[in-house]
């Protein structure tokens, strides 16, 4: 029922119905007349009484809305003299921007940047019994708030999982749970940075935003050299690198190059760690893809103590579920658990417990096995795709492994700048190799195909598109 107060000069309209209450349609009326102007500063109200009388409310109605409302700032009640509006400050109204509200924005027609892997598998329904299952049995504590190091459910199929597949050296006591790979890295760079002058090397080439990520963390970064053997990690031993308290590799698939480290590298590393005290941040990003061969087993297993592993679901299911581990020396535990409390007490728990029936059923191992097939596949397809018209003149780089290739750009073809603007002409993204660089001058040139981004329809004609670039650009020189 709708009416409208006229009667002392002022005019209100107010939606009397059944759902929201008279009492809460009366509050929300003069609310927004007084925001929006129309019941200015220092406007005296009519008494409760004549109110009530004029809407045909009852009095404690008129009064209980009056309350409301002067103990939310909106009204002040003056002994004597009645009840008025406060000299609230009105917000300026401002022209609207257009909003395009058909869709979310376009983005490239043909996605073959790094860093993601094909939505369009993620397993929807194995996830929907996993969650169904998890909130059929989950305790009533699961609701409230929950531990720092994540929901035991979770850790403790977590340890079984990367010891049964990465060769990890876990207890659920050793594992905490995070909201993804950058919140791992995050906590990490905060307690290392607690030493004054502490640095963080991190290969070179690698990902910017990780760099960030340590420096938004008040901890200065190292280049450490990449070569094809993996990171340089005989260089931790010499005086250039005294101050370095922890190093960040990509062990098994380094990112952007493609090689695995070297086993004596691997020994190094873990000799740098015990001589000076040092950690090792393994991150295991793409660790269960592997097309030729067994996937390496991770560096943690050979020095638990010395490792700081640090894994996702971003790259197996998907980044939108914000799910990621940390399996950590006995050391680092109190300290990253601490962190963790302060920074957002506990990740969400029933993605956790979906994800602990996910891998308890298997389900996880048979998506993964599946994602294997399909990737590798992709990867074969790129390949056979670059030899017919490149020749010797562009080389894929890196093993037969994770989601994306390097395509080396020699001196004398096509420049990175070159290939992404000709792909940028026909709605087609890519990744180059200069952004990965701590400093790009005078480094190699090359760029990065993700091949894992596309869905099943579009990656064929992607690489189509890809082809026609290189091969005319090719052409030209």
């Amino acid at each position: 029922m709708s009416m409208d107060w006229a009667t002392f000069g002022l005019d209100l309209h107010v939606e009397l119905d059944s759902t929201s209450g008279r009492r809460s349609a009366l509050e929300s009326a003069l609310r927004e007349s007084i925001r929006d102007g129309r019941l200015a500063a220092q406007t005296r109200l009519p008494s409760t009484r004549a109110l009530a009388a004029e809407l045909d409310l009852a009095r404690g109605t008129v009064s209980a809305a009056y309350d409301q409302l002067i103990a939310e700032g909106y009204l002040t009640a003056r002994t004597g003299s009645g009840t008025y509006v406060t000299g609230l400050v009105r917000a300026v109204a401002r022209p609207a921007r257009a909003v395009d509200t058909s869709g979310p924005a376009a983005g490239p027609r043909y996605d073959l940047r790094p860093g993601s892997p094909d939505v369009t598998s993620f397993p929807t329904a194995a996830w929907l019994r996993a969650t169904r299952r998890a909130l059929a049995e989950a305790p009533m504590a699961a609701y409230d708030y929950g531990d720092p190091r994540g929901r035991i459910e979770l850790r403790t199929a977590l340890a079984s999982y990367l010891g049964r597949v990465r060769g990890v050296a876990a207890t659920p006591d050793r594992i905490v749970v995070t909201s993804g790979a950058v919140q791992a890295l995050s906590l990490l760079a905060g307690v290392i940075g607690r030493t004054a002058g502490a640095r963080i090397a991190m290969e070179d080439p690698g990902l910017a935003f990780h760099r960030e990520v340590v420096r938004r963390n008040h901890v200065d970064v190292m280049a450490l050299e990449v070569d094809d053997r993996g990171a340089r990690t005989d260089l931790l031993l010499t005086s250039d690198f005294t101050a370095v308290r922890a190093v960040v590799v990509t062990a098994s698939h380094q990112y952007p190059t493609g090689v695995p480290l070297h086993p004596q590298r691997r020994d190094t590393a873990a000799e740098w760690a015990r001589s000076r005290e040092g950690l090792i941040i393994e991150d295991d990003y793409d660790g269960e893809f592997r097309y030729d061969r067994q996937p390496i087993g991770a560096l943690q297993g050979t020095a638990p103590e010395q490792v700081a592993y640090l894994g996702t679901v971003s790259k197996t299911l998907g980044p939108a579920l914000r799910l990621g581990w940390l399996v950590l020396p006995e050391r680092l535990i109190e300290p990253v658990v601490e962190a963790k409390r302060y920074t957002d007490l506990h990740t969400e728990s029933i993605g956790q417990l979906a994800l602990a029936d996910l891998i308890t059923s298997h389900a996880y191992d048979r998506h993964v096995r599946s994602c294997r097939l399909r990737y590798r596949s992709r990867r074969d397809l790129l390949t056979g795709r670059l030899e017919p018209h490149a020749g010797q003149r562009l080389t894929l780089r890196g093993i037969p492994a994770g989601l994306h290739a390097w395509i080396d750009l020699p001196a004398a073809g096509p420049s990175e700048h070159d290939v992404l603007v000709a792909g940028t002409a026909r709605g087609l993204a890519l990744g180059y190799l200069s952004s990965h660089w701590h400093d790009p001058d005078g480094r190699p040139q090359g760029i990065i195909v993700g091949f894992g981004t596309p869905s099943e329809s579009t990656y064929p004609i992607a690489l189509d598109t890809l082809n026609h670039v290189l091969r005319r650009l090719t052409l030209r020189r």
